[in-house]
């Protein structure tokens, strides 16, 4: 599986996952995706971070290990003291661009082609079939859901011009008159099934499946209107009928007549969104041209060529020489070079994704939370934000991102907030006062796999083997390719320190915590309060009430130290200068995001 940085997550983690993993893959690390969102978790591949050395002679640990932490209020003053840090962030959510760069106003003209550099290879343009974070940016250029996200995370109208929920399990969406596919067909509720029940098989669709597993059942309600049912609340359920979620619709009769195999250099995609698809070859580039067919207003570019690109200094090379209008994921380590461009620039954005470790208590010595607690301790996040991430990120105090709060909270409210989660603070004295009064007083030794398409988490965790040695404790770290890595979140893959790197695409706050916390997570994690609060969040339709929910439920897994939160990502885009796009936001390319692409004047 190729992947270029971070979805991802999402995944997004989205890390960028190229590429779907097997099934088994996709039920170990997906099974538990509120996921409404992104690599659901849409596990990363690079995302905006440079090929980091992860031998421990080349890795610069001692920066890492040596730098105090950012934000720390308090110390722990006893073995497995709980901290309440209140974290002062440095990042803020608003996109930034490249400095002293200013783009013109639209002049309405028409755009002959783009040129997209895509940070990995794609072998399959079908979601269902390879749902890494690339995959959903690819797919969201020609294929729509029933319903869309704009710039701030909230629905909007899709292909479904209106929906209502009569009830808490049951949802009614009815379809635009003038939508039709890329070959002039018109778009009906048979379609919407099909698509519908297709994406839910397994089989059929292994990326999608898991997403609605809560679905009871998909009808056709009307000549022009589709009903769901589910099994059982989920307040965020409606995001998932999005190109962002599990809702990917396309022609009954296309899918039929290429036996189900589509998304391939020969069946190609069909959709009914702006953008048809005219070549595809796998792990080289992909075709679009525009169509009249879009129910829309016609966008200003006419063709769009995307090239996968996985190496960096390639993809530096061939912006340095004008071959590229868009470049996805920049890597930090190059973003000097590539804000250095005459006729590009740099725009960073916080984009939804989560890292952070986990510990599977089903594995001893794990069970013990002062082992956990000590290693906690060891964590020394800010450092990895400011010496590893070279600041493009930010200490995470929480799994759920500040981003998936701003529907109700400002930015600064919701960083507020997730602070007041309880936080355990970097402090090697506590971490082996906590290991002292553990099953393992005298040490062990442990292991953590780490992707190869995340060198960055490869480094971090160098540094913490270098801080737990100073504990007592030995952390063998070991790159892998991600399909091994993605397999060994399974929770009988026997880890029991394991890295999470989720990218997410819808931004429901419960997205993740779900995954995480919730039943059958990765972590063997089953505390019934945790549990109860997440039931009532799937219930709950007031948007402050379910943060509120999946506040308490945070903190009692803080407390317990089953994940500790290490940064929130942030993604660099690199667009030409003479290329503007409207409302760009963590959610522009989980839509039809050519269509906010204008030709920006002097």
């Amino acid at each position: 599986m190729e992947s270029a940085e971070i979805p991802a997550v999402a995944a997004a983690l989205r890390v960028l996952a190229a590429h779907q993993p097997s099934l088994v893959a996709v039920e170990a690390t997906l099974d538990a995706r509120r996921r409404s969102a992104g690599h659901r978790a849409r596990f990363a591949s690079l995302a905006g971070v440079g090929i980091v050395p992860t031998h421990p002679e080349e890795t610069p640990t001692m920066a890492l290990t040596s730098t105090g932490t950012l934000a720390r209020v308090a110390v722990a003053t006893a073995a497995g003291a709980l901290a309440l840090a209140g974290c002062t962030p440095t990042s803020e959510s608003e996109p930034s661009a490249t400095p002293d760069v200013v783009i013109g106003e639209d002049t309405g003209e028409e755009i002959e082609s783009i040129t997209v550099a895509l940070p990995g290879s794609l072998s399959s343009l079908y979601v269902g079939q390879e749902s890494g974070i690339l995959n959903y940016y690819i797919a969201a250029v020609t294929q729509e859901g029933l319903l869309s996200i704009d710039a701030d995370g909230a629905l909007q109208p899709g292909l479904a011009e209106s929906w209502e929920q009569p009830d808490p399990v049951t949802y009614v969406f009815d379809l635009r008159d003038d939508a039709v596919f890329q070959d002039g067909t018109p778009v009906t509720a048979d379609d919407v099934v099909f698509s519908l029940e297709m994406a839910r098989d397994e089989t059929q669709s292994p990326g999608l499946a898991y997403y609605l597993t809560n679905v009871d059942t998909i009808e056709k309600s009307g000549d022009a209107q589709v009903t769901i049912r589910l099994l059982e609340p989920d307040a965020a359920f409606a995001a998932n009928m999005t190109s962002a979620g599990a809702a990917f619709i396309t022609s009954q009769a296309f899918w039929e007549e290429h036996g189900g195999d589509v998304g391939t250099s020969t069946s190609l995609l069909l959709g009914s969104g702006p953008y048809q698809v005219t070549e595809f070859v796998p792990d080289s580039h992909v075709a679009f041209e525009r169509v009249d067919t879009w129910w829309g207003e016609l966008p200003a570019v006419k063709s769009i060529r995307v090239d996968f690109i996985s190496d960096e200094s390639t993809r530096l090379l061939a912006a340095q020489s004008g071959d590229v209008d868009i470049a996805f994921n920049v890597p930090f380590a190059q973003a000097a070079q590539w804000e250095a461009l005459d006729d590009m620039r740099v725009t960073y954005v916080n984009d939804l994704s989560y890292v952070g470790l986990y510990f599977n208590i089903g594995v001893a010595p794990f069970d013990d939370p002062a082992v956990r607690q000590a290693i906690a301790h060891a964590v020394n996040r800010d450092a990895f934000v400011s010496t590893l991430l070279d600041g493009h990120g930010e200490a995470a105090t929480a799994i759920m991102t500040p981003e998936s709060l701003t529907s109700v909270h400002s930015p600064e409210d919701a960083r507020a907030l997730l602070a007041t989660i309880p936080q355990w603070e970097y402090d090697l004295e506590a971490a082996k006062a906590a290991l002292a009064e553990s099953s393992v007083p005298e040490g062990f030794t442990t292991e953590i796999l780490t992707p190869n398409t995340g060198p960055q988490l490869g480094t971090a965790a160098q540094a913490l083997a270098q801080d737990l040695a100073e504990v007592g404790i030995t952390l063998n770290v070991r790159e892998v390719p991600i399909e091994e890595w993605l397999a060994s979140l399974d929770p009988s893959a026997g880890y029991g320190l394991n890295y999470m790197w989720y990218f997410s695409t819808l931004g429901d706050p419960a997205e993740i915590p779900t995954y995480l916390i919730g039943a059958g997570n990765p972590a063997q994690y089953d505390n019934a309060e945790v549990l109860e609060l997440l039931s009532q969040v799937g219930a709950e339709t007031d948007p402050a009430a379910r943060i509120d929910l999946l506040v308490e439920a945070e903190t009692l897994q803080a407390e317990d130290a089953i994940n500790i939160p290490l940064w929130w990502g942030q993604s660099a885009t690199g667009f030409a200068n003479d290329l503007g796009v409207t409302d760009f936001s963590p959610f522009t390319f989980v839509s039809t995001w050519p269509t906010q692409l204008y030709r920006a004047g002097e």
